[in-house]
């Protein structure tokens, strides 16, 4: 059937809010679709160039961000030091694998998010979930949780300002190679993981100074002073992604303009459900999560309905099994995929099949079983003989303490409670981050 930006209105649709004010809904949704667009079509069309060159093995995915980003804990410290996480992490991938690093934020737009349960139940007060921030609030309130359409354009402003300081940061001196030591962030110089970091900068200074003595400088050659880190989130509320999807003046084709890649959730990818049809009309590059009620066949006709050209970098698959899981559930999937001679980018979300509740109540992630998830995703394609293309994380350049374990920091369930922020699911502080980046370097 033909397809409209719009289209989607026609299909059953989940985890979607109901809006008491319907003309204020309206009334949002076209001011929305007046606003500048918060990327360009060119850069989705570059990055699905990135994402096929990780699909052959030529490259390799780092993305990572916010479970869910929020008003109150938007600033440019929070932004600078998820984008110095980020190129840290590039750089001891692409220092290991000697490959370039497609630099991807959970970021300017990851608002929204689904839920187990259309509601919420304390001390007896049952009241609707909280969907994210460009829907209600996170206070338990009558008030607080009832959908807001207005946060749309607050959430557009937001992703707006951010976009624009992280272009800044790529084009304005910070992404430096020159600058590399800078990127270190200042909390976790002193542990041994910033220290190993360290020792890897230390090389770059090295391989820089000689390249300066050749007459390669970060002046004359921008691929040392620059660098690109790609948006991407969620695309859950339709209302907003389809006030945000325009028609390309080169090549008459409609992009998603509220970021460079969008995925679908394993909660709303139903074969005859809306984000389907919207996802099958846009033109940027896109991903869907694979969870473990996924089915060979299933996945199949999933990747050729949003594939229906077969084009390498256009279907990034997220596989988000769980560490118990992985070994027995992926492989049919992997193998189903690969014998139907399907282009795909297959990365590994290690955090969404190991969430679990601490005996402290706090919902948390070990990082053990992150780890373990990541090996075997690597140890399967090897097997297969087919590309383990990149990582997704939620994950933060904050020092928090939301996820249990690892060799750098030894976060214990007593500990959660000190600084546990997040809007929504634990993430991965920066010294969690880099040490699984180093523990992904020796896959190469």
């Amino acid at each position: 059937m033909s397809w409209s930006p719009s289209s989607w209105r026609e299909f059953p649709i989940k985890q979607q809010p109901v809006y008491e004010d319907k003309e204020a809904l309206e009334k949002i949704e076209k001011e929305l679709s007046t606003f500048p667009p918060l990327i360009f079509s060119g850069e989705a069309r570059n990055l699905k160039k990135d994402l096929a060159r990780a699909g052959r093995g030529e490259a390799f995915i780092v993305q990572g961000g916010d479970c869910a980003e929020s008003f109150a804990a938007f600033n440019a410290d929070t932004i600078k030091n998820l984008f110095k996480l980020i190129l840290q992490m590039s750089v001891v991938v692409a220092y290991s694998s000697g490959k370039p690093v497609v630099k991807i934020g959970r970021v300017a737009g990851q608002f929204a998010k689904p839920r187990s349960s259309d509601f919420e139940e304390k001390d007896g007060v049952k009241l609707p979930s909280y969907r994210g921030d460009i829907i209600n609030d996170i206070e338990f309130s009558k008030e607080a949780r009832k959908p807001d359409p207005y946060r749309m354009v607050r959430a557009y402003y937001q992703s707006a300002a951010t976009m624009n300081l992280l272009r800044a940061f790529s084009r304005g001196g910070l992404a430096d190679l020159n600058e590399v030591h800078r990127w270190n962030l200042d909390f976790i110089k002193s542990h041994p993981i910033g220290q190993k970091f360290e020792a890897i900068s230390c090389q770059i200074d090295k391989a820089m100074k000689f390249l300066k003595a050749a007459g390669i400088t970060s002046e004359n050659a921008p691929e040392l002073r620059q660098t690109t880190v790609y948006t991407s989130h969620e695309a859950l509320l339709l209302n907003y992604e389809e006030a945000l999807t325009r028609t390309d003046s080169i090549t008459g084709d409609y992009y998603n303009t509220s970021a460079h890649m969008l995925w679908i959730g394993d909660r709303t990818r139903d074969l005859d459900g809306a984000h389907i049809e919207y996802f099958r009309g846009i033109k940027n590059p896109i991903g869907c999560k694979v969870g473990p009620s996924m089915k060979p066949d299933e996945l199949v006709a999933l990747v050729k309905a949003l594939n229906p050209d077969n084009e390498e970098g256009k279907l990034n698959l997220i596989v988000r099994m769980g560490a118990d899981k992985i070994d027995e559930l992926y492989p049919p999937l992997l193998k189903a995929v690969r014998d139907a001679n399907l282009n795909v980018v297959w990365t590994i979300d290690p955090m969404h099949g190991n969430v679990e509740k601490s005996s402290t109540g706090f919902k948390t992630r070990d990082f053990d079983n992150i780890l373990s998830e990541v090996k075997s995703f690597f140890n399967i394609h090897r097997e297969h003989g087919t590309v383990a293309a990149g990582v997704h994380l939620e994950m933060t350049g904050e020092n928090v303490t939301e996820c249990t374990g690892s060799a750098s920091c030894s976060i214990t369930v007593d500990d959660l409670s000190s600084r546990y922020h997040t809007q929504c699911d634990p993430r991965l502080n920066a010294n969690q981050a880099l040490e699984l980046a180093f523990m992904i370097s020796e896959n190469f």
